[in-house]
């Protein structure tokens, strides 16, 4: 798979936000069948920073219905990436 491929996109929420700010920790939606190294590797590929650790979390579809159409929304992967201290910040917003 290519770095592209793995991150899909941050995730930009109030928690995400603090995190970023305070503990240097960065939130992405990950393709589901990446793993912890190949996150990691997208990540130093793309960013051009040292990642200290990567958690993942999956997330099951919800059920939905349209009038008489039910069925599940897609499933997700999210992956909280911590940087190391000497590592440089990650510009999500350009600017």
């Amino acid at each position: 798979m290519e770095a592209r491929d793995i991150l899909k996109r941050p995730v930009i929420t109030e928690r995400s936000s603090e995190q970023m700010e305070d503990l240097r920790k960065y939130t992405f939606e990950v393709d589901t069948r990446a793993n912890k190294t190949h996150v990691k590797q997208a990540i130093e590929e793309i960013f051009g920073v040292k990642v200290e650790k990567v958690n993942v979390m999956n997330y099951k579809g919800k059920f939905k219905r349209m009038g008489k159409h039910a069925g599940y929304t897609n499933k997700r992967r999210k992956a909280i990436v911590t940087l190391t201290t000497d590592s440089k910040d990650i510009e999500l917003f350009e600017m």
